[in-house]
């Protein structure tokens, strides 16, 4: 028993290192200018990419240090040492007025401000440091996403860089009312973050339990916004996604003005939204571009997916293993001869042939642009008619698993089509074990599991459970924009009713 204990806790033990070796110690900005650039060299441990440089502030003389690595030299020459050469004026912010700055006492926080891009300014019998923003721009142009495609509505998308993100949401909500929360995560990366949210319309206690669990987390790194997702969570191993993640500015305001809060990340071009339900990942930003029926008609097909995804490959197996009677004798027939040939069972076929497409998609993805359209059209005929020929997978076999890759890509949202990918596999071997049993039991099961899931506090499956009639305005179907008076409940906002209501005209017609 001990050897077994010693054996699953052998990873635990790990090698015990220094207490705070690698801590900086509290120190204030020293008017020795030797005592600052020490520290500070040690602080980076004298990193190659740590640049010092002599300027003259008048009769006194200062330095500039800063990372070339993340600083812009042309920014550097001609807004902060032209000025500072050409003026007897100590540092003052008329100096410097053309970029923006702090000022700071302690060398710690200088440190942390270096490591950002900032240039930190010295002067010679100064106990205070002028931090200088530097940074090199290097972010690629506003675009439209690649994920999330539309064809009406506007075609910009985030960026990498967390400032122009959040301008582009201030830009489409000119409003007071807009709250913006800064976040550092990551005792290493100190990766920005930042939580936005309207603070007349959302719930108090969702924005206090979204700042608790955003200051929970304690981490080395975070390098994407996945990290965070899962962080933030209630139920990390469910398959379904319990934050809506985006690319699109004008769907992070729609869920603003609901109540819903955001959350970005700086370097990922995309937010997260919560709280979320099961319907928000088949809303489409073309559901609201679109007309009432069309949007309606798209969004039925959507969901209805949902089912073919997860049910059609195990409805197929059931059948050819269990269930022949329950098809038409033309139809048994023809199935029949397909199939009586094949050497592999149902339920082996319909995985060699699931994992097959999960191998093209995957390699898709992962190859150069035009290569990777090359595979997926091509590997995708060339060996679906092989194995056809070759008499290892049926006719049959081969329109299942395409519908069922077709209704999984269907879905608006990658997190929620990863989802239903996953859920197949075991509603395929519960379909090849007991039949149409299996299939309900498993359907049922993955039911009842979106019943009892939350996303903040919110009911995932609302408003079909918790049933909700008013919530259906936007959920199945979508009623004409001025019906929709009264936001959605799943949020809990402050204010349920619009503040303007539509359609005034036709009263002034009535009278």
């Amino acid at each position: 028993m001990g050897f077994w204990k010693q054996l699953l806790n052998n990873n635990r033990h790990t090698p015990a290192s220094p207490a705070n070796a690698n801590d900086l110690p509290a120190q204030a900005v020293s008017s020795c200018l030797p005592d600052n650039t020490t520290y500070i060299r040690k602080a980076f441990f004298d990193t190659d990419d740590l640049k010092i440089r002599e300027v003259m502030l008048g009769p006194r003389k200062g330095l500039l240090l800063y990372l070339e690595s993340l600083c812009d030299d042309k920014t550097i020459s001609e807004k902060i040492i032209k000025p500072l050469v050409e003026t007897e004026k100590p540092i003052t912010e008329e100096v410097l007025i053309t970029i923006s700055q702090y000022r700071y006492d302690e060398l710690t926080r200088v440190v942390d401000s270096i490591a950002k891009g900032y240039v930190a300014l010295f002067g010679e019998g100064t106990a205070e440091c002028c931090l200088i923003n530097a940074k090199a721009n290097n972010e690629r142009a506003v675009n439209e996403p690649e994920n999330e495609k539309v064809v009406r509505g506007p075609h910009k998308g985030f960026i990498e860089n967390l400032d122009v993100n959040l301008q582009m949401v201030r830009k489409l909500i000119a409003s007071r009312h807009l709250v913006i929360r800064y976040y550092e995560l990551g005792s290493e990366t100190k990766s920005r973050t930042a939580m936005v949210y309207l603070q007349n319309l959302a719930n108090p206690s969702l924005v206090q339990e979204a700042d608790r669990r955003i200051r929970s987390i304690s981490v080395d790194s975070v390098a994407y916004l996945g990290m965070i997702e899962e962080n933030l969570e209630g139920r990390s191993y469910s398959p379904f996604p319990q934050l809506l993640t985006t690319e699109r500015p004008g769907r992070v305001v729609n869920n603003l003005l609901e109540g819903r809060v955001a959350l970005f990340l700086e370097g990922h071009p995309a937010a997260n939204l919560f709280p979320a339900t099961f319907i928000a990942f088949y809303q489409s930003p073309d559901d609201y571009g679109s007309r009432s029926l069309t949007g309606t008609f798209i969004r039925l097909i959507r969901l209805f997916s949902f089912f073919i995804a997860i049910v059609l490959p195990a409805f197929y197996i059931a059948v050819i293993s269990f269930h022949f009677e329950v098809i038409p004798t033309d139809l048994f027939l023809t199935l029949k001869s397909g199939v009586e040939r094949i050497p592999f069972s149902p339920i082996l076929e319909a995985l060699i042939m699931e994992l097959t497409i999960e191998l093209l998609s995957e390699a898709s993805i992962r190859l150069p642009g035009r290569v990777g359209q090359t595979i997926g059209i091509v590997g995708g005929l060339v060996i679906g008619d092989a194995v056809v020929k070759a008499g290892l997978v049926s006719n049959a076999m081969i329109v299942v698993v395409a519908l069922t890759a077709l209704a999984s890509f269907v879905v608006p949202s990658y997190e929620m089509s990863s989802a239903l990918r996953v859920l197949r596999f075991p509603v395929m071997i519960s379909a090849a074990l007991f039949g149409f049993l299996g299939i309900v039991v498993s359907v049922t099961a993955i039911v009842i599991h979106l019943c009892k899931l939350e996303s903040f506090g919110t009911p995932y499956f609302a408003p079909l459970a918790p049933f909700r009639l008013k919530d259906f305005k936007d959920a199945l179907v979508r009623l004409p924009a001025w019906k929709l008076n009264e936001r959605p409940l799943d949020a809990h906002p402050q204010k349920l009713r619009q503040e303007y209501p539509s359609r005034e005209w036709e009263r002034d017609d009535d009278k």
